[in-house]
């Protein structure tokens, strides 16, 4: 058998061979090209998601806490200097690799400072003596010298300060103030001259160097009142030496910076696992503080769950992709019969014959699935990872070999099978069919009811039984289907039978026995993997809109100490504005038996007050389907008891300790700023707007009705706005805010104390925004387009290969009947009764196992981590209904057109002279 017979052989097909080899290079290059396209959408997330957290929560910072110097200890700063290269070096070589820029600071303790620019009505003042590394590359002198620059033998200690601070303190360069220590009596010691020699002004304010506190860009409010601004000089370290051999206790840290842009995904699990060692082996007698494992382990919970879930979906693509192959096999050896029987006839065995498609399917597909991988690996990878993984090399060898042997096993099975008629589907396959049918139903409802039980495997690799589990679930449904949809075919062919007209009665007679076992499986098969990508898309949306309503439930949220009571009429005096609505939330609130404090014994709580219906019509203005529980909206009187929502498990805590019954025979108290407010249990629920996440005990009362003018009026903490179709300025909103929280401390209800923060204003779009954009988004979004996209278009192919599967069959009953006077319109209405019932049960077959898949592999997906832990529910939507619909409306017009092509391309009187067999 030569090779030159070989391809004329290959040449006279070619429309066969070409579409065996399109789907060799379409696996091929998904199984290349999606990992590496995967890896670079997760590490392009991984870098802007760890690029969005603020510097200081990406650095290691390593302190010795500040102690006195022991004495005839020189240079003191340089001495410390040098551990900020031990210390990297003694890092593991993941957390060492992803270092970036790192920084050395030695600050001395604050001093009292004072001076003729220092006057009593600027305030009080202390300073800190700071070195630092890379100080002169991050700032411009714009007065003065730097110090130690040609400073003498004997001159005071030498600081340069910021531009913003020495304005604000009203001294310049040259300026001699006076530095000391103060004891708790106020009397001074350990003093010294201080010298302003320059003023400096920080070319990039946000970088790196300035991050460490207190900052040396400005001066840092008093804490309380009577307290002093604290500011921070920079000095050279002879300088600091200076203070530190006088006995001023001087502290020290080294700071490294995790870069984002040297991170990738595979490193992710080595580094989360270096950060727990550095603080398992720190060396003696320094602190390690650190919080970017924090947003790294979020960061891989994330991406294990995206992950799977392209997992789900590459199973199901590559599977479609399979059984298409399988059918373009089966098509090509359909086509050539007459062919091999001609063969067989002339004393060729059934090796030979394989032997001959073995040898074909050898020149062709090998060749596709190189091009394939070739064209895989020109997609774009993550710079910083390996390129194509050696699994998905492994896995393109394994494809090609099984595209390779699907031609010769088709051969061999059809040269196994025996003849007979070909239409009649119950009459095919008999007890083993039905075997195969039972065994497959049955396995596929073990590994369901196993994967739930079992769950993931854990590691990182793929689950082969969560691989499993969506395709045999599809293929099991389609199975179920083609045992079931023949019946009521039989009995509307009956009812047409005793109608006027043949079209109803042959069409459905001939959509009963029609023998499309294998494409059906195919396409319902592709339509459930589409179906699967649109319900969970739509499910993942639908959650992160509830947990962004969660955290905002309007469309801004203020939260911050106290305010006056008077802002929320300023609130809504603010354009756009439509409603206001306050609220008070307060944590850690214990709970009372009675209103003399005695200790109720269910422990704490956090405590939400709101105005039900106030909190009802700023969502309904919101846009937002939030309905207030029945249980808040009674209302209730102080005088008895409020009704309460709580939680469950601060139900039970209450029921334990025999209070707040729904009955309110003993309730139970609250103290709220000083009110102690008696309430009782009106409902239960998991959660409530405005209460954090993984709160396990909260209590919601509506506002109580306390007089205005009582010895502990309510302040709120917060207020809901809604703006409607308006927009609101948050940054209005934000000046509003914090004039409310300024006249509530300044007020005669409040004075001194600690300075509480600025307010906070939170948009609902900010929020939803946030969660949508997380870091594996753009994964998500690639395995949603790339599932419903590849499910659509190959189910239509295959779906056209379920209708080329009975061509030949109708095209003999189409030339029969046209001698008998059937019409071209009669002719189509046939076709449409025939075919109308094959794309409608598979369609919605897939449609309908795509929408279920969810519900079954929920609990092991962990799609909660794309929602920002909120649930995913999994729902029709009418949206969804519609696509299903117009996606079984697109199937049969491409049906009827492949028929239509298929018809006019056979010249249907060849075939009924001919009078071939389908």
């Amino acid at each position: 058998m030569s090779v030159l017979a070989v391809l004329r052989r290959v040449r006279a097909y070619g429309g066969h061979f070409l579409l065996l080899a399109v789907l060799t290079l379409v696996t091929a290059l998904l199984v290349t090209g999606v990992p590496r396209i995967a890896d670079r959408l997760s590490g392009q997330g991984l870098r802007e998601q760890l690029a969005d957290v603020p510097g200081l929560r990406r650095d290691l910072l390593y302190t010795r806490p500040a102690e006195v110097q022991p004495p005839r200890t020189p240079q003191v700063a340089a001495a410390n200097r040098s551990t900020l290269d031990s210390l990297l070096a003694r890092m593991p070589a993941p957390v060492r690799d992803v270092v970036g820029e790192r920084w050395y600071v030695a600050e001395t303790e604050f001093g009292r400072l004072t001076g003729p620019e220092l006057t009593s009505d600027k305030g009080l003042f202390d300073l800190s003596l700071r070195t630092m590394t890379g100080l002169r590359e991050a700032a411009t002198l714009v007065d003065g010298r730097w110090p130690g620059e040609g400073a003498t033998r004997g001159a005071p200690v030498e600081t340069a300060l910021a531009e913003t601070v020495a304005r604000q303190l009203g001294v310049r360069a040259g300026s001699r103030l006076h530095l000391a220590l103060r004891d708790p009596e106020g009397g001074e010691y350990k003093a010294t001259t201080v010298e302003v020699v320059g003023l400096f002004r920080p070319t990039d304010p946000e970088d790196g160097t300035w991050d460490g506190l207190p900052s040396a860009l400005r001066l840092t409010p008093p804490v309380d009142d009577g307290q002093p601004f604290l500011l921070v000089g920079l000095t050279d370290e002879a300088g600091l030496d200076d203070r530190a051999t006088n006995g001023w206790t001087v502290g020290f840290g080294w700071r490294y910076r995790i870069d984002p842009e040297r991170l990738t995904p595979g490193g992710l699990d080595a580094l989360v696992a270096g950060l727990a060692e550095l603080d398992r082996k720190r060396p003696a007698g320094l602190l390690l503080t650190q919080g970017v494992d924090i947003p790294l382990r979020q960061y891989a919970e994330s991406l294990a769950a995206a992950r799977t879930l392209l997992t789900v979906i590459a199973a199901g693509v590559l599977a479609t992709l399979a059984g298409l192959t399988v059918l373009a096999a089966r098509l090509a050896v359909r086509r050539r019969r007459t062919e091999f029987v001609l063969l067989r006839a002339r004393g060729g065995s059934v090796t030979a014959v394989v032997r001959r498609g073995l040898a074909e399917s050898l020149l062709v597909v090998p060749v596709a699935a190189v091009a394939g991988w070739l064209l895989g690996g020109l997609l774009p990878a993550d710079p910083l990872g390996d390129g194509t993984p050696d699994a998905a090399s492994r896995l393109t060898v394994v494809a090609a070999l099984l595209a390779t042997l699907a031609l010769p096993a088709a051969v061999l099975v059809g040269q196994r099978g025996g003849g007979g008629r070909r239409d009649l589907l119950r009459a095919r396959g008999g007890a083993g069919r039905l075997t195969v049918e039972v065994t497959v139903i049955g396995l596929a409802a073990f590994a369901a009811f196993l994967l739930r039980r079992r769950g993931l495997t854990l590691g990182g690799a793929v689950d082969p039984l969560l691989v499993s589990v969506p395709v045999l679930l599809a293929v099991a449904a389609a199975l179920l289907a083609l045992r079931a949809y023949p019946w009521p075919l039989r009995l509307f062919s009956r009812m047409a039978a005793r109608a006027r007209g043949t079209v109803a009665f042959l069409g459905t007679a001939r959509a009963g026995r029609a023998g499309v076992a294998a494409p059906l499986v195919v396409v319902v098969l592709a339509i459930a993997t589409a179906a699967f990508c649109g319900v969970v898309a739509v499910g993942i949306e639908d959650g992160r809109d509830r947990a962004a309503t969660r955290t905002v439930p309007a469309d801004a949220l203020v939260s911050g100490d106290r305010f006056a009571p008077d802002t929320a009429t300023e609130l809504a005096a603010l354009p756009g504005v439509r409603a206001v609505t306050p609220v008070l939330a307060t944590s850690g609130q214990r709970l009372y038996a009675d209103a003399d404090g005695r200790p109720g014994g269910a422990g704490e709580a956090y405590v939400l007050l709101v105005e039900p219906a106030g909190f009802a019509e700023v969502a309904r203005r919101s846009g937002l389907d939030l309905a207030v529980p029945a249980a808040l909206r009674a209302g209730g009187d102080v005088a008895t008891a409020l009704p309460a929502l709580v939680s469950p498990d601060f139900a039970a805590a209450l029921a334990d300790a025999q209070l707040a019954d729904g009955a309110g025979r003993r309730p139970g108290w609250v103290d709220v700023q000083g009110n102690k407010l008696p309430f009782r249990i009106a409902g239960t629920a998991a959660e409530f707007p405005l209460i954090p996440g993984r709160t396990e005990r909260f209590l919601v009362l509506p506002w109580p009705g306390l007089p205005a003018d009582g010895p502990h009026p309510l302040a709120p903490t917060g207020f809901l706005l809604a703006a409607g179709d308006a927009t609101v300025d948050p940054a209005a909103v934000s000046r509003v805010a914090e004039e409310g929280q300024t006249r509530y401390q300044t007020s005669g209800t409040v004075t001194g104390g600690k300075r509480p923060l600025p307010p906070q204003v939170t948009t609902w779009a900010a929020e939803r925004e946030q969660l949508g954009g997380s870091g594996v988004n753009g994964l998500l979004v690639f395995g949603f387009a790339t599932g419903a996209a590849g499910g659509g278009v190959l189910g239509l192919l295959a779906l056209a290969f379920a209708v080329l599967a009975g061509a030949r069959g109708r095209g003999q009953v189409l030339s029969r009947l046209r001698t008998m006077g059937l019409s071209h319109r009669q002719w189509r209405g046939l076709l449409l009764v025939e075919l109308t019932p094959l794309v409608v049960v598979s369609v919605l077959t897939g449609a309908v196992v795509g929408a279920l898949l969810p519900v079954l592999l929920n609990p092991v997906l962990g799609l909660a981590a794309f929602t920002g832990g909120a649930p995913v529910t999994v729902r029709f939507e009418p949206g969804l209904v519609a696509g299903v619909l117009g996606l079984a409306l697109l199937a049969l017009a491409f049906a009827v057109a492949v028929e239509a092509v298929n018809n006019r391309r056979m010249r249907l009187g060849e075939v009924l002279r001919l009078g071939e067999e389908s």
